[in-house]
């Protein structure tokens, strides 16, 4: 791989000079493996004008021919899908099977785009009054901005570029820059499928190029995903500007425990959900609300499974938790486990000091218990290997914990109760929720999102939402007069 990771614009990389760049780092090893360009204000202008100038052939490509890209793209990301495995572990840390992971789910979403045909039907009222007929049509609305972050760099960018691309709009990228070369191998496949030089542009770089993204006149939309305070800025600028814009922030995800629940399924879950990805993931399982009187059973289950927990490189097959992103992000994580003993919280397992081989930005699952709403540990989105265990009295106590927090990402119930699990799907504010099910993440032809301080904007991510979002639909009323008595053949064409 290069040395040196540049923009993609109009079908091909940048070649200017980047008035200014950053450091991309392997994760395992500590090391900087290449330097990635930062946009200013001439590459957001040039990438752009890329995407504008190619929305009016793009748009014009048949519904047919838009799917047939799509379908080519699907293919070739099929058959690469293991080396761009490869590129999100060198860039991000986490283990291969997590990066394998993450394509299989965005496989799913531009397998749902490929129906494009299907869902991009309008509707169409014959007569709605005496000679007039009534249609309804979508249409794509021009060059869109999608903003993604580190954490997903694969499938968050396409979560949402191909329902973008197959409603007809082009599309700007700007990728995370900790580890952005994920979205320029997915520009590179698809050019390879066929898909017009510019309508999907790569820009790289940090709140310059955002901000370039939100300000520009000729972005009609922008799609993000990432912390709260970041979600809310871009959703607050990008509308001032005139933008259909979704927002989708932070998250504090709860895993609630009844009695009856499968305690050794409750812990397997907790393990895998709280700690697969390094915890770097908007859906991880962030707290588990222990209803009594199973707190002590279930910690004594968490514990022992995370002690067989292989901590190591991403690339070692054996691995199965990966080094956090960065050295910032790291040394943002320990402080919180740092806040958390300070606080009180009972500090059962201690990740900080783990010996991993290498300098990388190694933390160890760490594990709370007793943890309390007022403490950091809990309020904050700490995005890292650190689970906090709450204690609640009933189910009435653990509910209203989860409706008093701000986020309203995702949530889980461990059960074996019909009627309890459909009474908690009923009465809990959060936009995903899943039944002895830790990640409730929606499959390729539902929507993702969340509610409350995750969600700015009233779309959510892929699936029908996500074609709503990239469409603005156009109703005709038309009426064509009757001619038959102005001499008008209504027969057989005649000859000319």
């Amino acid at each position: 791989m290069s040395d040196r990771i540049s923009h993609w614009i109009d079908g091909k990389p940048f070649t200017g000079t980047p008035a200014r760049s950053g450091d991309v780092f392997d994760p395992a090893t500590g090391q900087v493996r290449a330097q990635v360009d930062f946009a200013g204000d001439a590459e957001v202008e040039a990438a752009v004008a890329a995407a504008k100038a190619a929305l009016p052939g793009w748009r014009g490509t048949s519904l047919a021919g838009r799917t047939r890209v799509l379908f080519a793209f699907r293919e070739l990301l099929s058959a690469r899908k293991h080396e761009l495995a490869k590129i999100i572990t060198s860039e991000h840390g986490k283990v291969e099977s997590d990066a394998a992971g993450e394509i299989a789910r965005a496989i799913e979403n531009v397998e749902y785009a490929c129906g494009a045909a299907q869902l991009l039907k309008g509707g169409f009222s014959e007569n709605a009054s005496t000679g007039v007929d009534v249609y309804s049509i979508a249409q794509p609305l021009g060059v869109v901005g999608v903003i993604s972050p580190f954490n997903f760099p694969a499938m968050v960018p396409l979560w949402f570029v191909p329902n973008a691309l197959a409603c007809g709009n082009t599309v700007v990228l700007k990728p995370s820059e900790k580890d952005p070369s994920a979205a320029v191998f997915i520009a590179e496949l698809f050019a390879e499928a066929g898909l017009p030089a510019g309508a999907l542009n790569v820009l790289h770089g940090d709140k310059a190029a955002v901000d370039g993204l939100l300000e520009h006149a000729d972005v009609k939309a922008i799609s993000f995903v990432g912390s709260t305070p970041i979600a809310r800025y871009v959703y607050e600028t990008g509308t001032r500007h005139g933008k259909r814009v979704q927002a989708l922030g932070g998250a504090k995800n709860h895993m609630v425990v009844l009695p009856d629940a499968d305690l050794d399924l409750a812990a397997d879950a907790a393990v895998s959900a709280g700690f697969g990805s390094a915890g770097e993931r908007c859906m991880a399982v962030s707290v588990v609300v222990a209803v009594d009187p199973v707190g002590d059973e279930l910690v004594a289950k968490i514990t022992e499974r995370m002690s067989r927990l292989r901590v190591g490189d991403g690339r070692d097959p054996e691995s199965e938790m990966g080094p956090l992103v960065t050295k910032a992000h790291h040394e943002r994580v320990v402080s919180y486990v740092d806040a958390g003993v300070e606080s009180g919280a009972s500090l059962v397992v201690d990740g900080r000091g783990i010996e991993v081989a290498g300098d990388g930005f190694w933390l160890g699952p760490t594990l709370f218990d007793h943890v309390r709403p007022e403490m950091s540990i809990y309020t904050d989105e700490i995005f890292g290997p650190v689970l906090s265990v709450a204690r609640a009295a009933s189910y009435d106590d653990a509910l209203a914990l989860i409706n008093a927090n701000p986020y309203g990402n995702g949530t889980a119930i461990f059960t074996g109760d019909g009627a309890a699990a459909r009474k908690f799907q009923n009465e809990v504010e959060v936009g995903m929720v899943g039944v002895n099910v830790p990640i409730p993440v929606p499959v390729g032809y539902y929507s993702f999102g969340g509610w409350k301080d995750s969600l700015f904007g009233d779309s959510h991510a892929y699936g029908p939402e996500g074609f709503h979002f990239f469409t603005r639909t156009k109703v005709v009323t038309s009426r064509w007069p009757d001619r038959s008595h102005a001499g008008v053949n209504l027969g057989f064409p005649r000859n000319s």
